[in-house]
């Protein structure tokens, strides 16, 4: 068994978070359930450093500033793994988000290894230690945690502060520079959800007329602040397929609401009222007032531009000796297809920013106009 030490008291966090902050950089990983409900149930807050792990338990701990101050002290690098989920639980916990952040999988692609590699791979190649399944999906709220637990969380990440020196030192200091950019990019995408968006996420959203749209988008509201106030899922709330039939069909009574597929009694019972009262609201607002519809998605015979547009981000991911997957992401190159399809003239999204938009967008910009007809 690995040697850690649990911190189960604000004492010892304090204490123990002063110290940290000398620490040129910090390894974090969570450990949260989330079966039944809309927000993450933290069990576990792993970190190490190079002189020791630590397992924090969120269940005694109440008071988490000295951790939030760590988290954004700009001198402390926040080392993670894939973090996900795990920006959502730091901000929750401790009100707020760990930067520098530096994510091992994605300084793997930067450094050529491999993209989206797993945390085992990772350790395998640098450590040659073959890590075991383990309690991956074990109950992390239960008290006391089993030995195999504890040996589990540890090694989340102790063998990641043996692995990020190795890793850093493959990365050229541009390189190191880009991995944080895309740091900074996650978590700037924590922000605050803006509820009147949803609905453009929901699929097929596309298409809807701009009415539709508008039933669609208060419903995803009404979805969400419900799925927030009970703490469940939001699709045991309504599923988006149920949204949709709804905006389609329009239900103007009980009677009509009773005939929708994937409603239940309980919804009907408890919500039929409201459903039909957002519906109303969408059918009385003023043109003005409604949403823009959404474009067309690209035709399929979009597919050989992208394909070309594609060739642009393989290139430089060539020369760069890097994973190809961290240049030109679909979602750019179909966006920027978008902006004058089908003759043209083309213009670069505003989801290509930072370094992608200063070493590619030129490259992007000229075959872009070559598909100018």
């Amino acid at each position: 068994m690995q040697d850690f030490h649990w911190v189960t008291s604000n004492r010892q966090l304090q204490e123990l978070c002063l110290l940290w902050q000398a620490e040129p950089f910090i390894v974090l990983d969570t450990e949260f359930v989330r079966v039944d409900t809309y927000y993450p149930r933290t069990g576990l807050i792993q970190l190490a450093v190079a002189t020791g792990n630590y397992l924090l338990d969120p269940l005694q701990i109440s008071q988490w500033d000295d951790f939030a101050r760590l988290l954004e002290n700009p001198d402390v690098v926040k080392v993670v793994h894939a973090c996900g989920e795990d920006l959502e639980v730091f901000q929750r916990l401790s009100g707020a988000l760990p930067q520098p952040l530096y994510d091992t999988q994605l300084a793997a692609a930067y450094a050529g290894l491999g993209f989206s590699w797993g945390y085992a791979r990772l350790v395998e190649h640098f450590l040659q230690i073959e890590l075991p399944k383990g309690a991956t999906r074990s109950d992390w709220l239960q008290r006391p945690l089993s030995s195999e637990q504890e040996l589990y969380a540890v090694q989340d990440v102790s063998y990641l502060a043996r692995i990020y020196p190795q890793l850093d030192a493959l990365l050229t200091q541009e390189k190191r520079s880009w991995l944080l950019e895309d740091g900074a990019a996650l978590v700037a995408a924590q922000q605050p959800l803006d509820l009147q968006q949803l609905w453009r996420g929901v699929k097929q959203a596309w298409t809807l007329n701009a009415r539709q749209a508008a039933a669609l988008q208060l419903l995803c509201v009404w979805r969400e602040e419900q799925a927030r106030q009970r703490d469940i899922p939001r699709n045991w709330v309504l599923k988006e397929a149920v949204l949709l039939e709804l905006v389609h069909r329009q239900p103007d009574s009980m009677t009509a609401l009773e005939r929708i597929d994937g409603i239940s009694p309980g919804q009907l019972r408890h919500n039929g009222k409201q459903l039909l009262a957002i519906l109303d609201q969408a059918r009385e607002l003023p043109d003005a007032g409604l949403p823009e519809a959404l474009p067309e998605p690209l035709p399929l015979q979009a597919g050989k531009a992208l394909k070309r547009l594609r060739k642009v981000g393989e290139r430089f991911a060539a020369e760069q000796r890097m994973a190809p997957e961290l240049t030109l992401k679909k979602k750019i190159l179909t966006e920027a297809l978008a902006t004058g399809w089908p003759g043209g003239p083309f213009h670069l999204p505003d989801s290509l920013h930072g370094w992608r938009l200063e070493q590619l967008g030129p490259a992007l910009q000229q075959a872009l106009d070559e598909e100018v007809t």
